[in-house]
């Protein structure tokens, strides 16, 4: 069990993606500290994982006196980090709806300014070998209508994965995690929620299926080991290989149907 007894910190780690990653490091024998706004989902776990293992702490993190109280009390429970995901975000939607001032920089302060002041934090306390992993998108890269807040907050994300990966070069790695399209169906709210993705929703993924947590926590997990430990700066994509697909107008079955001028 290579993280036993190591401290692993997941943002948004109540649900969906984020809950998988931190069931995954729990099942590896790690020491989990878990910040969420989502209390009914986190006292679940803490009931379920029933012991010292797993700190479940409720606070938003855009705001900063949660940011510290936060790490003061994951320091003063575990003494170090030794891998730090930064999961937690949202979508406010965008310039076609009403995501105005406060909306939109509410996303970027959960998306980009708390797992900078998260990592900044914990800089003092990062053991020897640790691990900052931001669970970034392929909306940094790719769009629909409508989604400017969470695009933004993603590419940003983006950014910052290679620039804390150079100031922080020879003490902590930092990559980022771009998923596609994932079925989070069972990993949401205590209540595990059923799927219902498409034969032709995975038929149209170049790997034949949805993506699910799992996936997303596999690579998390080997980018904390020491088998990724030439591996800093980097961007991996998990998305079925739908961003590597070109399609092309009655491509596949599709048509474009847009607006004429």
């Amino acid at each position: 069990m290579e993280y036993k007894d190591k401290v692993c910190v997941v943002t948004g780690g109540a649900n969906g993606i984020g809950r998988c990653i931190s069931e995954n490091f729990y099942k590896q024998g790690a020491f989990v500290a878990c910040i969420d706004t989502d209390r009914v989902s986190g006292d679940h776990l803490q009931s379920e994982f029933k012991n010292d293992q797993f700190f479940f702490y409720c606070g938003d993190i855009t705001e900063e006196a949660i940011l510290i109280d936060f790490s003061k009390q994951v320091i003063n429970r575990f003494h170090q980090v030794d891998c730090l995901i930064h999961n937690a975000c949202i979508s406010n939607g965008g310039i076609l709806t009403d995501c105005g001032y406060e909306d939109f920089n509410y996303v970027l302060k959960l998306g980009i300014t708390a797992p900078y002041m998260l990592t900044k934090l914990f800089l003092p306390h990062f053991a020897k070998g640790a691990c900052v992993i931001n669970i970034s998108s392929t909306r940094a890269f790719m769009s629909q209508p409508n989604t400017e807040s969470y695009t933004a907050a993603k590419g940003g994300i983006t950014a910052l994965t290679h620039s804390l990966s150079i100031s922080l070069s020879g003490k902590v790695r930092v990559n980022s995690v771009s998923p596609g399209w994932i079925d989070t169906c069972a990993y949401q709210k205590e209540e595990k929620s059923t799927s219902h993705v498409s034969t032709s929703d995975s038929l149209q993924h170049p790997a034949g299926r949805i993506g699910n947590p799992q996936d997303i926590a596999d690579t998390v997990l080997f980018l904390c080991s020491e088998k990724a430990g030439f591996i800093t700066g980097e961007n991996i994509t998990v998305d079925g290989g739908m961003t590597k697909q070109m399609i092309y107008h009655q491509d596949y079955g599709w048509s474009y149907h847009g607006k004429e001028e």
